[in-house]
């Protein structure tokens, strides 16, 4: 961190960024569930015929960074779009490591894709002491007919950007397992190619390509996009707790505790949780790669909206 670094929070809290366009299509939802690990018997998310086809409900999330169009697209660039967050200096963005993430589907995202407005506020910076946290929401509405079809909140850790005597950030909510067995446990073994593969869906950061930069940032090699992994969670949640019906997906939330290198096995623990809301069905879960037995995400829950007809918790 240079010297002298300091954020002015007041100038960054509640900043909201210029709207933009954003777009997607059925081939992106087809390369989204791929590359998050959907096997190829589960064809209602990678077939665009079958009678059940739909986007994973997590996939909204590749638009942060995808943008509005199909090309390569620099991750400092689209990371820097709505221009710079005012009280906030310039920092390294190989820095950067995604540390929290939450998702809320209002609507049902669209199954043939179409044009979005994006748009970004800045809810706090944090200083962690190790590192700066800066917290974003971003609210994603139909460019045409205004629909708000999700709200998507980021915490990102800028590693070494902390000390400057800013406030912790508020005390998040904890989500334990509980003391027994999952009820169930989803595994994927990812490729050694599989950020590559993700990378596709819209986020080019070069840590997760680049096998000279890794190293210079702390990483042995490229590492695996913590979306994925989450992606494949969301997925794993869906299908065993809601009967694989996209429209029943309300929430989901959690920590990226640690790394996944591609190669190593992901598993998916699940638990079902007591959930304070009457018309909502809740899953608490955790992530963590086989081989080394470390847990990736951490506090993760997710939320189902209650099947009327044939509940499955």
């Amino acid at each position: 961190m240079p010297e002298g670094y300091k954020v002015d929070v007041s100038k960054a809290a509640g900043h909201v960024y210029p709207a933009e366009s954003v777009a997607c299509t059925r081939r992106d939802f087809l390369l989204y569930a791929l590359s998050v690990g959907v096997p190829e018997d589960d064809l209602q998310w990678l077939y665009e015929l079958d009678i059940d086809f739909g986007p994973l409900p997590t996939y909204p999330l590749c638009l942060l960074l995808k943008g509005d169009d199909w090309d390569v697209n620099s991750f400092m660039e689209r990371w820097t779009s709505g221009g710079p967050l005012p009280g906030v200096p310039s920092y390294d963005f190989n820095k950067i490591v995604h540390g929290e993430q939450s998702f809320e589907a209002l609507i049902p995202f669209p199954a043939e894709g179409g044009r979005f407005k994006s748009v970004k506020t800045c809810v706090g910076v944090y200083d962690k002491g190790s590192g700066m946290v800066i917290d974003s929401v971003v609210d994603l509405y139909g460019e045409e007919d205004g629909v708000h079809y999700c709200r998507m909140g980021t915490k990102m850790f800028v590693r070494g950007y902390g000390g400057w005597n800013g406030p912790k950030g508020p005390k998040g909510i904890t989500y334990n397992p509980p003391s027994r067995e999952p009820d169930v446990i989803d595994s994927f073994k990812t490729a050694p190619n599989q950020a590559l593969l993700y990378r596709l869906s819209g986020d080019f950061n070069p840590l997760h390509a680049d096998v000279h930069l890794a190293p210079t940032v702390g990483f042995p090699k490229p590492i695996l996009h913590g979306l994925c992994s989450y992606g494949k969670c969301g997925h794993a949640v869906v299908k065993h707790f809601g009967g694989n019906d996209r429209t029943r997906f309300k929430s989901i939330e959690a920590r990226f505790a640690q790394p996944v290198f591609p190669g190593e096995t992901i598993e998916v623990l699940m638990w079902k949780t007591p959930s304070n809301d009457p018309k909502a069905e809740a899953v608490t879960f955790q992530a963590r790669v086989k081989e080394r037995n470390v847990l990736v995400l951490t506090n993760g829950y997710a939320t189902l909206h209650k099947d009327t007809n044939n509940a499955k918790l």
